[in-house]
């Protein structure tokens, strides 16, 4: 039986602290009914964590019928709800698996491994969706077993283990399970793969699912060599600032082309590009003109090619219009991924509590700007000093400019007048502007 195989994967992969993704759903029942009857989980603080998605009516009612289900385990519970929002297009499904892995990664705690009730087939339908979405070696390798994720690991003991054999266990112990409708529902693609495509494969081909899993551990092997040759490749291309040379990149075969731009992206905790996207930058960084700026988008990330560079960052929000705040040195939250603005302190003796009376003022660009830096003989306009200090041209607009009074005294920690050096050192501190992604480069 399976759950024998489990104890012995339990012990050797030791896990040090252990929590189940729990749906109430007969995959997960399974693992954590297992789980719960073996003194080895047991010591290792086993527990279970549920997220609620609130998309189904009956979505109260299960999270209830998990908390039940683990008091009659006595095993500790976790109920986290999340709001799904397609905010990037990707569909009701994807923003759904976003939300649920945020919750993951919320509530997992140090060092925890997370297991998951992914078996056999949900590998196999894996590797043909991947297939079907125009991946290359990493997604067609499949699943893995144990990968990092947030403060822990996701572990998944289950991937040699048939659907049947969990469906199996359940039915003959009686375990109570939840039937959400959504595993059903045609409008998505995995949903018509199981039910409708795998099948007719099946069919045919009767030993199909183990011929693609044979040829998703040899993509397995295969991804784990080009990404050992990925990463030499990302070290010898990534500049100061964390963007990649273009040149250099293009220049790479193109098997590690691929997977050093999707390590890259990953490391920026973005996602990757589809295939269409990725051809359309490889043609951008190939042919923009020297002072173009070409911008590659998919759902949740862009590629931005600039000054020789490819530059990753998360889809940018709008500026609201107008947009201006009263600012007394505390942290200030920029709008629309603009990040925040702080006065810190400076000096040994200082302390966190610097507030400007009267507050100054922030607000973005509106045009004609200029300011004379201190130590400067002369006023500049803004437009010139970020095009001399290769200031990013995205970020031109975004950085916050600080003003007493109706008079520019600074834009952001780039540039501060001789009025606004005698202010914050009057106070003992200097404004900070801390982007929520990349770094700008400084002037010097």
């Amino acid at each position: 039986m399976w759950p024998d195989g489990l104890r012995e994967r339990l012990r050797a992969d030791d896990p040090p602290a252990l929590c189940v993704a729990f749906s109430g759903g007969p995959d997960s029942i399974a693992l954590l009914h297992a789980l719960a009857l073996m003194p080895e989980a047991r010591t290792r603080g086993l527990r279970a964590l549920h997220v609620d998605h609130g998309l189904h009516p009956e979505s109260g009612a299960w999270a209830e019928h998990c908390v039940a289900f683990c008091a009659s385990l006595n095993v500790p519970l976790t109920t986290a709800r999340v709001e799904v929002r397609d905010a990037h297009g990707e569909g009701i499904e994807a923003a759904a698996r976003r939300a649920r892995r945020a919750a993951f990664a919320e509530h997992l705690h140090e060092g925890e491994w997370l297991a998951l009730a992914h078996h056999r087939d949900d590998q196999v339908e894996t590797v043909l969706l991947k297939l079907l979405r125009g991946a290359g070696p990493e997604g067609l390798g499949g699943m893995r077993a144990l990968r990092p994720f947030a403060r822990g690991f996701l572990w998944r003991p289950l991937l040699d283990v048939p659907r049947a054999a969990l469906r199996d266990y359940v039915a003959e112990r009686g375990l109570p399970c939840i039937d959400d409708p959504a595993n059903s529902n045609p409008r998505f693609a995995r949903n018509v793969l199981r039910n409708e495509i795998l099948p007719r494969i099946m069919r045919h081909w009767p030993h199909a699912g183990a011929s693609i899993l044979h040829a998703a551990q040899r993509c397995r092997t295969a991804s784990d060599f080009i990404s050992g040759e990925a990463a030499v490749a990302l070290a010898s291309i990534r500049r100061a600032d964390d963007s990649l040379d273009a040149d250099g990149w293009l220049a790479l075969p193109q098997a590690l082309r691929a997977e050093t731009l999707h390590s890259w992206l990953r490391g920026h905790g973005l996602s990757t590009p589809g295939d269409r996207q990725y051809r359309e930058l490889e043609t951008q960084a190939s042919t923009a003109a020297e002072d173009a700026q070409p911008t590659v988008a998919w759902p949740g990330a862009q590629v931005r090619i600039w000054d020789g560079r490819l530059h990753a960052m998360p889809s940018l929000t709008a500026l609201p219009e107008n947009w201006q705040a009263d600012w007394n040195g505390a942290p200030l939250a920029l709008p629309a991924d603009c990040g925040s603005l702080v006065l810190e302190t400076t000096g040994v003796d200082s302390t966190d509590s610097v507030r400007v009376e009267p507050p100054l003022t922030v607000r973005f660009r509106r045009g004609g700007e200029r300011i004379k830096p201190a130590g400067d003989a002369h006023t500049r306009e803004l437009r010139d000093l970020f095009q001399q200090a290769r200031v990013p041209p995205w970020l031109r607009e975004r950085c916050p400019l600080v003003f007493d009074h109706d008079e520019l005294i600074a834009v952001a920690d780039l540039w501060i007048s001789e009025r606004g050096k005698v202010l914050f050192a009057s106070h003992g501190a200097m404004p900070h502007w801390m982007l929520p992604f990349g770094q700008i480069r400084r002037q010097t």
